[in-house]
């Protein structure tokens, strides 16, 4: 049995359609992410603009089809220092479908954020690190999709585009490879999204998504259940003394989550992303939808309980 029947997935015409996210239940006893009743009346409204529905990408590297993938349960596993000690690696294994981002590695991580992987997001700033480890991270054995995204400069077909020349090249090289790549116009959608969930335009706010934006919202689409492994709860950094843990599983000796969070947080100067922002978001969601946090384990807050946060300036 071929890994894309295991997992539910095929290449078709109908587009890699966002089904789930686009509904956010809305009821008398739900507020908005910053307060706001929401009258009941538009319980289960659409998210998207004049009623259509949200898209992702549906172009494939040198082929036009669809990514279509379904799965009953999914481990969405960050990159945290969280998972370090874990022995999350054979629950994480178990699971249906596993996906990852970026250039996060299992080798050598295998007891703590286990070895199979379903689908890989990766964001344009590391397809250099993922083209030099791609002996162990494109390996095809495991069916794997790759869905790459990156600004529309990136992106371009035009010869100028350095992550699309860089996918050109690879799908020479490993042609069995499920690459896709999310187009610049339905990059649009991601940011419609976030403004809607947030009240802050992106760009007037110098904020920059993170790959953790994008898995996250494709993870609605294509999971009934989301088990997300190694993710902090928005408030997690608001504490004067917060445990120290490092901001990726695979660089110990690298920079600390909370100093990271905050840091992006507050960041005016240049684009940052707000992480702990886009964490209220995730939480918001984990009310409505099928969302579970363990490592560290913790469940949504009732909207009644308020604590003092750390406030963006973007």
């Amino acid at each position: 049995q071929s890994a894309c029947r295991k997992h539910n997935l095929s290449a078709g015409s109908s587009g890699f359609t966002l089904t789930h996210i686009v509904y956010l239940v809305h009821s008398s006893h739900l507020k908005g992410l910053y307060g706001q009743q929401i009258p009941p009346s538009r319980e289960r409204q659409l998210l998207s603009l004049q009623g259509e529905r949200l898209h992702l990408g549906n172009w494939q590297v040198l082929q036009i089809k669809s990514l279509k993938m379904h799965c009953k349960d999914c481990a969405l596993v960050t990159s945290s220092g969280h998972l370090l000690g874990s022995r999350q690696g054979e629950r994480i294994d178990q699971t249906e479908c596993v996906i990852r981002m970026n250039d996060a590695p299992t080798r050598g991580y295998g007891r703590d954020v286990g070895n199979k992987t379903s689908l890989r997001v990766i964001a344009h700033s590391s397809i250099q690190r993922i083209l030099h480890k791609r002996q162990e991270l494109l390996n095809t054995s495991q069916g794997t999709v790759f869905i790459f995204w990156g600004p529309s400069s990136y992106m371009r077909r035009d010869g100028k585009g350095l992550v699309y020349n860089n996918l050109q090249l690879l799908n020479q090289l490993l042609p069995r490879l499920k690459v896709f790549m999310i187009t610049r116009h339905k990059m649009l959608h991601f940011d419609e999204l976030f403004k809607r969930e947030t009240g802050k335009d992106r760009k007037i706010s110098n904020t920059w998504l993170s790959t953790g934006w994008f898995t996250m919202t494709i993870a609605l689409e294509l999971c009934d259940r989301i088990n997300v492994y190694g993710m902090v709860p928005p408030d997690f950094c608001r504490d004067p003394n917060p445990p120290s843990v490092p901001y990726h599983y695979y660089e110990p000796l690298g920079p600390d989550e909370c100093t990271m969070y905050i840091s992006h947080e507050r960041g005016r100067k240049g684009s940052h992303h707000r992480f702990i922002t886009e964490k209220r978001v995730f939480e918001n969601w984990a009310r409505a939808f099928n969302i579970h946090f363990f490592q560290p384990d913790w469940k949504p807050e009732s909207l009644a309980v308020t604590h003092a946060e750390i406030k963006p300036v973007f």
